[in-house]
């Protein structure tokens, strides 16, 4: 497969988190993440990110969200999306987001 159509068969989008919660029940810890996608709807995600992050943080923050790969349950909570980060020096997970603000929903291209 040519790698920009493989590219394409991700769909990437870009998200704001309206709500964040530690998920007590994650083996590893992370937080349950409710994200508005715009005309996706509102889609669930557990993800790592109490390394760096606190859900008072998170809420309100745009981030870029892989929303094609099926539902996973993380600990019984629907993990709906995976939201996108790269680690820093210490392995913690530092989000990648949009340089500016964006509509939900929008499309990574």
């Amino acid at each position: 497969m040519d790698p920009l159509e493989a590219f394409a068969t991700l769909d990437l989008r870009v998200g704001r988190i309206v709500q964040a919660e530690p998920h007590e029940k994650a083996k590893k810890p992370s937080y349950k993440l409710w994200i508005d996608l715009g005309p996706l709807g509102l889609k669930t995600s557990s993800a790592q990110l109490t390394g760096l992050y606190t859900p008072e943080d998170l809420r309100g923050r745009l981030v870029v969200c892989a929303v094609n790969l099926g539902i996973k349950r993380v600990a019984g909570f629907p993990s709906e999306v995976l939201v996108l980060g790269v680690p820093d020096e210490e392995g913690r997970v530092v989000l990648l987001v949009p340089e500016r603000p964006v509509p939900p929903g929008g499309r990574v291209f």
